[in-house]
This record gives C-alpha cells, structure tokens and sequence, in this order.
C-alpha cells in the first residue's frame, strides 16, 4: 500500500495507482478478459506492469495525434483489454473520455453525442461506421479505431501504440476540480445527461467504496458492470471480464459466471438487481465469494434470501444506494434488509441503510421547480416522506450542456465558514426512520397525485408483490397530476394462464384492501414484459407504462 507521501505526491487522478502496482506487484494480474469463444487466454490478459507500460505507450500515442489534457474523447469499445488499455491512457493523459450507454435509442444516443461536443472519437469498427453513415460526433476531428485497419478512421490503436512505444511514463498533473470523464445517465427517466465527474470525485469515491465495504488489496472481482472495474486497480484488486453481454445482464448465462468465478477464484462480485435474479435462480452455491454488491434498483427480497443462502456465512450481500451524479450515498447488507422486509411489504419503502461517511443526507420538501440556494427550512420534520438530498465528496456539481437540468437538480448551499458546495436532489423520495436509517419511496417523477394525496410506487408495489403468481407491478398514473387515477400495471410470473387474470386482480384488491394507502387502488393492467433500463435492466419503464396504461384504460380488470 502507498505512504501517504506517495499519495501527496501524486497526480489527484484515478490512473495514478498504476505505475505504484506495476513496480510493487508488476506480475500480478490487473485483469483478465475473455476472448472469443469465452477464452481468458493471454492474448487477453494484461498484468499491471502491461497494463501501465502499454496504456503509457498509447497516451503518448494519443497525445501525438492532438488527444491530450482536456481533450473530450468519446469511447466506443466492448470490455475488451483495448477499453481498458485506451481508459487508462485516456485518464493519464488528463483527456476527458466520454462514455455513453450503446443500446439506448439511437436518437437519443445522437443527441448525447452532439451535445458532449467531443473533439475525439476511439471506436469499433461497427462503431466507425456508424459514425459516418448516422452522424454521430461530427465535431470530432480525431477518429482512431480498434480494427486492424484504418477505414474510415486516421489511425489503428495499434498504430497509436507504436508510436508511443518508449515514451516512457505518462501522467498528466491534473488536479482535483478537472474535470475527469463524461458519463452519461442511462436516461431510464428520460434522455440521457452527462454528468461531469471531476478528478476529485473519482478518488472520494475510490475511498468511499473501499470504507464502505471494508475492500483490502489482493482480492479477485467480477464487475458485471465494466466501467466499476476501472475502480479495481486503484483498490489493489484484480478483474475478471465476465463472459456476457453487459447491456443485457438480464439474459447473462449463469454457467459462464459460474465458471468464471470458479476457474479464477473469485472473492466479490459487483451486478445489477437482474443478474443477481439470475445467479437466485439458478440455484448454484456461491463459495468462493465473500463480498457480493448489488446497484442499480432496489433487489427484490426474495432474491436478496436466495442470494444470501448460496454465499457462505461469513460472506456480506452489500445494496448500496447512489446514482451516476453522486455514489455511494448509502449503504445496507441483506441481512438487515431482510428483518426489514415485513415493513416493506406493508407499504414503509425500500431500506437503503445509513449514509456513507462524510455524506450529509437531508430530506426536503417535494418541489418539482429549481431550488436555487439551501436553506434549512427546506427540511421536512420528523419521518415525513420528502426528496432525498446529498452533499459529499462524490456529490457531482454539474451536467455537461444541460443547463436547465443542472439546476432542478443542484442547490448551492453557503457554509458557515464562507465557502460554497453543492447539494445534489437525488429526485427520489424518502425518510429516515427512528434509527436513523434511509428508506427509499420511488421516484419523485414517478409519484401519483389523486385528487385524495400522492402514492409513492415503493410504498406500494411490494404490498402487491407479495403474491406468489406476481413476478413484479409497477404503480403509473392516468391524467392530470392532482387527479391522477392510480393504476396497478402487473408482470406475471412465467407459465400463469391468462385465464387466470381476473382472479389474480380481484385478489391483487383483496390485498391492497388491507392497507390506507394500498385501498384506493382498484384498476389492474396486465402487461406481458414491463420494459426495464438498457444498464441493469432492473429499474422500470414506468413513464412507457403510463402511457401504455392510458391507452389500455378500457381494458382494466
């Protein structure tokens, strides 16, 4: 581990642990992705002493050909080692790398590229030409490509390495406030935003994470979600890629994770609320894993219980709770969760646990218009229901060419020495209960306002999926806010009969009969596949299904 003299003298940036690794441990592996076929052979193994040379060689590379500090680079690269390699040497070059979700629709993906107005484009052949025939980045005035050949593009990566090769050390000296990468939201509630991260917001939440959950060096993970590996060098930990698509970890074959957590060891494992459905259900124990992470969307207790049943005793299922703008905020492991679970299927929210230190987390009145200053009379009293707020070290300050956005989501608050922060809305509703603990209600965007009060989707969904047909529901509203007639849109489980609908929804009322908030609802919609976010696949379409709903309406059960 580093003196902190080491850390004083280096670089604020999340590249700065590499050239440590590579000299103490240059053998170790930094990382292991499969290849064709499912292979991890070498040919797609980097150790930490390559993955410094190699990504010095190609910052140099890149830095020849005009991608130097603050140059905005969009990067389009399957979790191969070159999207790691071209990461790393994108962050060492102090370049500001530009990553946005490829299965979201392509207008949408256009427009994030328009807006983030890069200078650079690295890319896929597929990539490259998409570029070219749909107009993506025309502002790009670099386009380097992964292909053995330049077409359509200026140069190969393995041209750009060459040229690198023997520059020596690469590491720009960037500072905290610069900014670090663009990563855009995965728009589930809309069109994406990129949110600006800054050198300092990726080095609290490298510490953040690695309090939080207790992550020494040595340890072997599987990030089912590629860009939290780049968090695993700076952690002393080694990554293996798995072996499946990661936009649709949904559809992951759990005999892949299986054999790749197996063959290498694996001790912790990070994946979306829908992967983790696929390892319950699969049913495979779990022995080698001592610290499993979740994100994304509340996980469904019934999967926290299978998830827990196949690790060993002594290993942890962490939940954290946090968004692209600001993660972690807070914290719970699925024990607790599950004594919770009573409470949440009787309508109180999802617990997301204690705030992550230093977070300061505050619940203030709902307000769908700009806040432009705090003030403590924003807070609401007691355990009423409000928007969650977050100030911290890896609270975000800004989106990138989204004005408008940037200020229905951030307050300026004014301490009492003088100096200024920013308080980042999460746009979710929430309270903290007597124990201090976070409970999440949904979205604020997503809340239900009848002309009798507002239905939080958490507070009432895990009323109604608690029966055993129900694989999940989600809660929409049809009409004007204040006069919105709740709506039950329901998912069942696979196999039930449609001739089994009108029953299951009188027994659906049955149930939401037995408690004040849950009565009221009375109008259930079959849906045959809610549609989910093309990231974790967990969090649902709820905006689709409102309209979905409103066009359905005489169709209620």
């Amino acid at each position: 581990m580093p003196t902190i003299s080491d850390r004083a003298t280096e670089p604020v940036n999340i590249a700065a642990a590499l050239p440590r690794l590579a000299r103490g441990q240059p053998a170790r592996i930094a990382m292991r992705c499969p290849g064709p076929g499912g292979d991890y052979g070498d040919a797609h193994t980097l150790s930490y002493a390559a993955l410094d040379a190699r990504s010095d060689a190609i910052a140099a590379g890149l830095a020849a050909r005009g991608i130097v500090r603050g140059t905005r680079t969009v990067l389009m690269v399957r979790p191969t080692p070159e999207f790691f390699l071209v990461m790393f040497a994108l962050f060492k070059a102090g370049a500001v790398p530009v990553l946005v979700d490829p299965g979201i629709d392509k207008r949408a993906l256009k427009q994030c590229l328009d807006e983030a107005q890069a200078e650079a484009f690295i890319g896929i052949p597929l990539a490259q030409v998409a570029r070219v025939l749909l107009r993506w980045a025309t502002s790009a005035r670099v386009r380097i490509t992964t292909g053995r050949w330049a077409l359509l593009s200026d140069a190969t990566l393995a041209d750009v390495e060459r040229a690198g090769a023997g520059a020596g050390p690469q590491l720009a000296a960037t500072a905290g406030d610069d900014v670090a990468a663009i990563l855009f939201t995965s728009g589930s509630t809309g069109v994406p935003k990129g949110v600006v991260y800054r050198h300092r917001h990726f080095a609290a939440q490298i510490d953040m994470l690695r309090e939080a959950f207790g992550i020494g060096a040595g340890g072997i993970d599987l990030p089912t979600f590629p860009p939290f590996a780049l968090f695993d060098p700076a952690l002393g930990l080694t990554s293996i890629i798995p072996d499946m698509d990661p936009t649709k970890p949904a559809k992951a074959d759990p005999r892949r994770l299986h054999a790749a957590i197996e063959r290498f060891g694996v001790d912790q494992l990070f994946g979306s609320p829908a992967l983790m459905g696929v390892l319950a259900r699969d049913g495979t124990p779990l022995p080698t894993l001592r610290r499993v992470t979740s994100a994304g969307a509340p996980v469904p207790p019934d999967t926290v219980a299978r998830i827990l049943d196949l690790l060993p005793d002594d290993a942890r299922f962490w939940t954290p709770y946090g968004a692209t703008e600001c993660l972690p905020v807070a914290v719970i492991e699925g024990r607790e969760l599950l004594q919770l679970r009573t409470r949440t299927e009787h309508g109180a929210g999802t617990c997301v646990g204690r705030p992550v230190p230093p977070n300061e987390v505050r619940i203030i009145r709902v307000d769908d218009d700009a806040i432009p200053t705090w003030s403590d009379a924003l807070c609401v009293p007691g355990t009423q229901v409000g928007e969650i707020t977050v100030a911290g070290p890896s609270a975000t300050d800004t989106y990138f060419n989204r004005d408008a956005q940037t200020r229905l989501a951030k307050i300026t608050e004014t301490l009492p020495d003088g100096r200024t922060r920013i308080v980042h809305r999460m746009g979710d509703l929430g309270y903290f209960d007597a124990e201090g603990r976070l409970w999440f209600c949904g979205r604020k965007g997503h809340r239900v306002v009848t002309a009798t009060g507002t239905l939080c989707t958490e507070q009432v969904e895990p009323v109604f999926n608690v029966h055993p047909e129900v694989r999940r529901t989600a809660l929409v509203g049809v009409g004007a806010k204040g006069a919105q007639m709740p709506v039950l849109c329901v998912e069942l489980e696979a196999g039930v009969a449609k001739t089994e609908q009108a029953r299951i929804a009188d027994e659906l009322r049955h149930i939401g009969e037995g408690f004040v908030h849950t009565g009221r609802i009375e109008r259930v919609l079959f849906h045959p596949g809610f549609p989910v976010d093309i990231r974790h696949n967990a969090k649902i379409g709820r905006e689709t299904l409102a309209v979905w709903a409103a066009k359905h309406a005489q169709d209620f059960a």
